[in-house]
């Protein structure tokens, strides 16, 4: 899904999707390629907004087949839309392509074979944007950074069987149609991660990417542009 406007990234987008914005010398879109690429994808499909599918053509190569939209379909629209797209049938993994991850897509498509699921979406618990105060009654015993918010929310990865893609609006959103259905008929698997997720959505976000992405140079091997049938 590469729709993203980049709106509140304002100028250090570039005029640039946010998907192709560059983090580290890349698109950022081409890091969640790499992620698909290592779990054994043999088939990529962009779904992104009308208009930039030659943009996104040039930037990714000719590994990558482009879902170009004729209108702004939502989420769940893109979705079906771009899934026309696909040679054959069966389960997809579907993410966000303006985010950093490191989600284990075969522990991931495992769990979803193993449940009998019609989709499985992958949950994480934010990080808080607050430092934690530590109490005793009324007093304070100490303070501490990088605790996590009591809950899980959607990380926007998903494993979608076909019935979960059948389901899906033609325009508008799924987490507020098919997958809500699904969770009412026991049918919506989830993945719990504990490990990376990033969110690029302002130039605070991108600055974070990019140091994080300097600190972890294992993230730069095998960054080779994506290949296979397209």
């Amino acid at each position: 899904m590469a729709g993203g406007k980049a709106e509140r990234l304002g100028d250090a987008a570039a005029g640039l999707p946010k998907p192709l914005v560059p983090v580290a010398g890349r698109p950022l879109v081409a890091w969640q390629l790499d992620l698909l690429r290592r779990a054994g994808a043999d088939r990529v499909i962009v779904s992104c907004a009308a208009g930039f599918g030659r943009q996104f053509a040039e930037q990714l190569g000719p590994g990558v087949a482009i879902a170009e939209e004729p209108e702004r379909l939502g989420r769940g629209g893109g979705i079906r839309y771009a899934a026309r797209e696909r040679q054959g049938s069966g389960d997809v993994f579907a993410l966000n392509g303006d985010e950093l991850l490191d989600v284990d897509f075969g522990a991931l498509l495992e769990q979803h074979h193993a449940s009998g699921a019609a989709a499985t979406i992958t949950v994480v618990q934010p990080k808080s944007p607050f430092g934690v105060v530590e109490l005793d009654g009324d007093r304070v015993t100490g303070f501490s950074e990088g605790g996590t918010i009591d809950c899980w929310v959607s990380c926007g990865v998903y494993v979608l069987g076909e019935e979960a893609l059948a389901r899906f609006p033609e325009r508008g959103d799924h987490e507020t149609t098919a997958f809500p259905e699904l969770a009412g008929e026991g049918k919506l698997g989830a993945y719990r991660h504990e490990g990376v997720w990033l969110t690029v959505n302002t130039p605070k976000d991108l600055r974070h990417a990019e140091e994080y992405l300097s600190q972890h140079p294992e993230w730069l091997v095998g960054t080779a542009q994506m290949g296979g049938s397209a």
